[in-house]
């Protein structure tokens, strides 16, 4: 399996911007240092309490250049608030500083907030996401093109520089709509899956929906699935399972009230279930976080349970989010990323 960090670039409270950069850096260093496969880079805007990432491809460039090995990547890059040729232009561009390392996750987000913000529609993210990933793979794989679609228009476009990978650096896809895992299964794009907003033991059905349709689109493999998850490892249990408690409960109930409140919204699609969803993560128990949301333990208890995960849902990687919550100390975290890197994934090696 491939271990990835799902790092947000945390500030805790009362942290300066300054000193939430340095510790963040911190760890990816550690990280480095330590061999873990990849960091991944979350993107967060108009959130000064919980993250400084909001530039997600400025973040990577300096990763690239304090790194020699690990990938990087972006978890997720928001597409429908890009500007394609731009972006396609800054991930050439990355790619080719880190020399390939750049792995171009991508996705919508459920923060409508943040599209508000933007000044674009949230109803408009389907459509916008799937015009802006056409425009971005054709630049990066095509000498010249044009293209007329919805939202842009552009003639006889020539990009420079290229990716270094060929035709572009892998693009992984963030499926959390029902209907999306059988989209990107017919398109044949890897997809990430996550725990915060349903059950680790709801993913099965979606899973196999995504690889039916991979295999019937007639795509080489089974289709790459990845799991975006909170992990948290420690010396013992009682710390595994007390030291994140405040702060991963902190994330579930704000992002509950926050999936709550846009169910209102006119762009809202009922197949989303953002109203019931939102209300269960404000309410869940600890218990049920443990059991469903989460990884934690000991490194013994941890390499257990990501084995059965392995085996259930034919997993090829993890996105381990060691801080969820963004109100772990960093302390902690480096000594979670530790047990992880010497103690967890030397045992899928």
């Amino acid at each position: 399996m491939e271990f990835g960090m799902f790092h947000e670039f945390q500030r805790l409270p009362g942290a300066s911007d300054a000193s939430a950069f340095a510790d963040s850096l911190a760890q990816v260093d550690e990280a480095e240092r330590l061999g873990l496969d990849a960091m991944w880079l979350a993107e967060l805007h108009f959130n000064p309490e919980r993250s400084v990432l909001a530039a997600p491809l400025l973040l990577a460039t300096a990763i690239a250049a304090r790194t020699a090995r690990m990938k990087i990547g972006t978890a997720v890059q928001v597409l429908p608030l890009c500007h394609p040729l731009r972006l396609a232009e800054e991930i050439a561009t990355v790619d080719q500083l880190s020399k390939g390392r750049l792995i171009f996750g991508v996705g919508r987000s459920g923060f409508a907030h943040t599209y508000k913000t933007y000044g674009v529609d949230y109803g408009e993210s389907r459509e916008r996401f799937s015009e802006t990933l056409v425009i971005v793979k054709r630049a990066f794989s095509e000498e010249r093109f044009s293209h007329a679609g919805k939202y842009f228009t552009y003639e006889n476009v020539r990009l420079a520089p290229r990716p270094l990978q060929q035709p572009w650096p892998e693009i992984r896809v963030a499926a959390a709509s029902p209907d999306t895992y059988e989209e990107m299964g017919t398109m044949g794009h890897p997809i990430f899956v996550a725990a915060r907003i349903g059950n680790l033991s709801e993913l099965a059905p979606h899973v196999r929906t995504f690889r039916d349709a991979w295999r019937k689109a007639g795509h080489p493999g089974r289709g790459a699935v990845y799991l975006r998850v909170p992990v948290y490892v420690a010396g013992s249990e009682e710390d595994a399972r007390e030291e994140p408690r405040e702060s991963i409960l902190h994330l579930l109930r704000t992002i509950g009230a926050n999936l709550a409140a846009s169910a209102t919204l006119a762009s809202a699609r009922a197949i989303e279930n953002r109203a019931e969803r939102g209300a269960r993560m404000q309410t869940i128990d600890y218990e049920e976080v443990l059991r469903e949301r989460m990884i934690v333990g000991t490194p013994t208890k941890v390499i257990a349970r990501l084995k059965q995960l392995e085996e259930e849902l034919g997993l090829d990687g993890i996105l381990a989010e060691l801080n969820p919550g963004s109100r772990i100390p960093h302390a902690k975290v480096m000594t979670a990323l530790r047990l992880l890197c010497e103690e967890v994934i030397p045992a899928f090696r």
